[in-house]
């Protein structure tokens, strides 16, 4: 009995750990992304770079949406279509 209580309060002690550890990285990681919004804010041509993300943005979601959007055409209509090219090549 003893032994599951100590086993316990290792597992809550490692759980502990993980946790301030992640929440160690989270806040190095966002102190990091705040210097590099701040070095970017301090730029001369940053509402050029601003209009450049922008665009880049655009175009990645442009091609998200074409990829996921568009319907492939119908099995039978892609059928019909290389019926009509073999029969207008044998016809020539």
């Amino acid at each position: 009995m003893t032994r599951e209580v100590g086993r316990r309060e290792g597992l809550d002690e490692q759980a502990v750990l993980l946790v301030a550890g992640l929440a160690d990285l989270a806040v190095s990681t966002l102190g990091s992304a705040m210097g590099t919004v701040r070095g970017l804010l301090r730029r001369s041509d940053a509402a050029e770079l601003a209009a450049q993300a922008e665009h880049d943005l655009a175009a990645r979601g442009r091609l998200v949406l074409d990829r996921y959007a568009a319907v492939p055409p119908a099995h039978l209509e892609v059928l019909a279509r290389h019926a009509l090219a073999r029969k207008s090549a044998a016809d020539d």
